[in-house]
């Protein structure tokens, strides 16, 4: 331990003998489910003196560590009958120290918040590229990294208010749900803004705002039937975190003695979590490895450890008013600990989602982390993870748009995806995209092609899940992966600062390329938005043929029909094959075009088209 504190330990005169330092959370809420509250107490050898709780509330249960700076105090708040305690240091009958402890009210309703589902497209933005909202906070003197936008992974300005700013944007395209990268303090020295090395996990980092205007934002998506998704992350933080600092103990992270300063890099292979012949070293490598030497990996075993990960997520949907969460690296963490933790939530909040970040490759690796999996059970598991992200789809769309048409390539990789449908036990519940943060532009892969961008559109649109579009593709923006790295992944919205040449958000002022993008967007999601039968209906598909993929999707009141043609030529459809999904209709309506028509006999399909036609009887 004596190695760790030296390597970690906060600067003497940063910490003053025998005082409260720092308490987290720092304040909770009469009324939750769970009354049990545990409370960091954080100071310079603070376990050597006793604490005392006022108004003579009792401890439940006091826990004290390796490191004398810490003690962690247990209360049962639904025994608290005053708003606000005093939690007293004290050596003997002295009183050194006290802390002024709040138990707010809850607000009306919150345990039965609503989340993302199906019904929702969800928006995904990377903060400090969207929208610079106020320059003032580009640079601060208490964080190390200042705004430096002519450098590609450096700051460059974007914040929530930047966001606000922009709301009639994100809802006029039709999105109602805004995944925002992690916009916790990351005060690391260079590449903080991508925010997955965070340093507090209680403060909003101060180049994006503060808690205050991140509950703002949320409330306003809220006032506009929207909701806010905060990215959370339970496997790792920065080095820089206060806590990894001044570790608690040993075991609160991952370390590797043959390591220097306790680091040894996961060797990425997560399908170790549930490969029965997996060696130890394989599994403890993948698992407890780190992302990154800047990025140690926390220990979910640990009590203390899953206690704090599971208030801090409470707190900040509480606080924060949150719609959701979405959970980075979820295979690398301790499954059995995020089980109760995805648990833990849920019951607090019974309608919450969660989706987790699954990045596997096939529908049976994937469908084994979502609640009640039958491919789980198989291995002794359920998640209580009620979302995961499908990264079969993801993967094998660009293959199906870009490969020649054969046996088992191009569209019929669309096809087999769905088969496997099967294995999920929420099928509704699948984030469903073609990029994000981390993935190559779409719109790189194919030269900014709208065809091509039209096609992987409909199909995110309109198959079951929960559709996510990457902040920019909707206008046409790119980003080279291999040449750029993320950075180029990660570009400035153009508009979204005042010295932009042209502004994007404006769709009066958008480029004509652009608004081929935006305005095939805006009506798509906006017609979603009030379809039932996309939301929550069933699926039909028919096995594709000459690079044409054809699935309805309907319930009791409505019937659609979707085709996408990626062949090069027209394609003409013999509507006999699809039968028994037409028996009774008559006309259909292309809700792109607005054209109306009968379904007769043959149905004629541009190249690289799609269509998505309200069938009526």
């Amino acid at each position: 331990m004596k190695k760790i504190y030296t390597i970690f330990a906060l600067s003497a005169a940063s910490v003053a003998f025998s005082q409260i330092q720092k308490v987290e959370p720092a304040f909770w809420w009469k009324g939750m489910k769970n009354p049990e509250l545990q409370i960091l107490v954080y100071g310079k050898d603070i376990a050597q003196s006793e604490i005392e709780l006022s108004d003579g509330i009792q401890i439940k249960d006091i826990k004290k560590v390796e490191n004398p700076n810490y003690v962690f105090v247990t209360v049962n708040t639904s025994e608290i009958n005053v708003p606000k305690f005093k939690i007293n240091l004290k050596k003997g009958k002295k009183n050194i120290s006290t802390y002024t402890y709040e138990l707010k009210q809850r607000a009306s309703g919150s345990a039965d918040r609503e989340s993302f589902t199906s019904k929702d497209v969800m928006y995904l933005i990377m903060p400090d590229r969207f929208a610079n909202g106020d320059e003032k906070n580009d640079s601060r003197p208490d964080l190390i990294e200042k705004a430096n936008r002519s450098l590609p992974n450096g700051r460059h300005g974007g914040d929530l208010r930047g966001i606000i700013d922009n709301l009639d944007y994100i809802q006029n395209l039709g999105a109602t749900s805004v995944w925002l990268t992690p916009v916790n303090e990351d005060n690391e020295k260079v590449y903080s803004y991508h925010g997955y090395a965070q340093t507090d996990l209680y403060k909003i980092d101060g180049r994006y705002g503060t808690n205050e205007e991140y509950r703002e934002l949320s409330q306003k998506l809220n006032k506009r039937n929207m909701k806010l998704i905060m990215d959370y992350v339970t496997n790792h933080w920065g080095v820089s975190h206060w806590i990894i600092k001044d570790l608690p103990s040993k075991d609160w992270i991952h370390w590797f003695d043959e390591g220097k300063n306790g680091f040894y890099r996961s060797n990425y292979k997560t399908t170790t979590q549930f490969d029965t012949n997996a060696s130890e070293i394989d599994k403890k490598y993948a698992l407890d490895g780190w992302f990154d030497t800047t990025m140690p990996d926390i220990n979910q075993k640990d009590p203390l450890v899953l206690k704090y990960l599971t208030q801090n997520a409470i707190w900040w949907i509480e606080y924060a008013e949150l719609g959701g969460l979405r959970v980075d690296t979820y295979p690398y963490n301790d499954k059995e600990a995020m089980a109760k933790w995805a648990k833990a939530i849920t019951d607090e909040y019974p309608k919450f989602n969660i989706v987790g970040e699954t990045w596997l490759n096939t529908a049976g690796q994937i469908s084994a982390w979502q609640k009640n999996s039958k491919t789980g059970e198989a291995a002794g598991y359920n998640s209580n993870l009620p979302s995961v992200m499908d990264f079969m789809l993801f993967g094998d769309m660009p293959k199906a748009l870009k490969e020649k048409e054969s046996w088992d390539n191009g569209m019929i990789k669309l096809y087999n995806v769905f088969t496997s449908d099967f294995l999920y036990p929420d099928i509704n519940n699948l984030l469903v995209f073609f990029e994000n943060h981390d993935t190559e532009r779409w719109n790189e892969i194919f030269n900014a092609d709208p065809k091509a961008y039209k096609m992987a559109l409909t199909m995110i649109s309109t198959v079951r899940g929960i559709p996510q579009i990457y902040y920019g593709s909707e206008v046409g923006m790119r980003g080279d992966k291999t040449k750029g790295g993320d950075a180029d992944i990660r570009r400035d919205f153009p508009g979204g600062w005042k010295s932009d040449p042209q502004n994007a958000f404006n769709p009066s002022s958008q480029t004509p390329e652009q608004k081929e993008f935006y305005q095939f967007s805006q009506k798509l999601l906006n017609w979603r938005k009030g379809k039932e039968v996309i939301h929550t209906g069933k699926t039909k598909n028919y096995v594709p043929q000459d690079g044409v993929f054809v699935y309805f999707r309907y319930d009791t009141k409505d019937n659609v029909m979707v085709i996408i043609n990626n062949n090069e030529k027209d394609q003409t459809l013999d509507l006999k094959r699809f039968s028994e999904s037409l028996n009774g209709v008559v006309k259909g309506k292309d809700i792109i075009s607005g054209k109306e028509f009968p379904v007769q006999s043959n149905l004629a399909i541009p190249a690289k088209t799609s269509m998505i036609i309200e069938l009526q009887n």
